[in-house]
């Protein structure tokens, strides 16, 4: 496939990149490899491949869904460099 200038520009657009002006030539060819390798995939026989939905095989094991009430606030607290009052302490983000 022919890639132009005016295409690199356009897709760079689209993707909201910005491209330098010399850039633009060089990403031509790159682009146009690209291209052409999807080309060759293209002609890849593939009407005796099943579709897939996922690569894997397996399926996830399935866990009972049960509410926990594992961690309490003390214990939680616990983990935490400061505290006061039984609430996280943390530094000021806003002026």
């Amino acid at each position: 496939m022919s890639v132009t200038v005016d295409t690199v520009c356009k897709v760079a657009r689209l993707a909201r990149i910005h491209i330098q002006e010399g850039e633009a030539e060089r990403l031509t060819g790159e682009l146009g490899q690209i291209m052409d390798w999807i080309d060759v995939l293209g002609r890849c026989d593939t009407s005796n491949v099943e579709p897939l939905a996922g690569i894997t095989v397996d399926e996830m094991p399935m866990r009972r869904d049960e509410a926990l009430m594992n961690n309490s606030r003390d214990d939680i607290l616990a983990n935490a460099p400061a505290q006061d009052e039984g609430y996280f302490v943390v530094p000021k983000v806003v002026e």
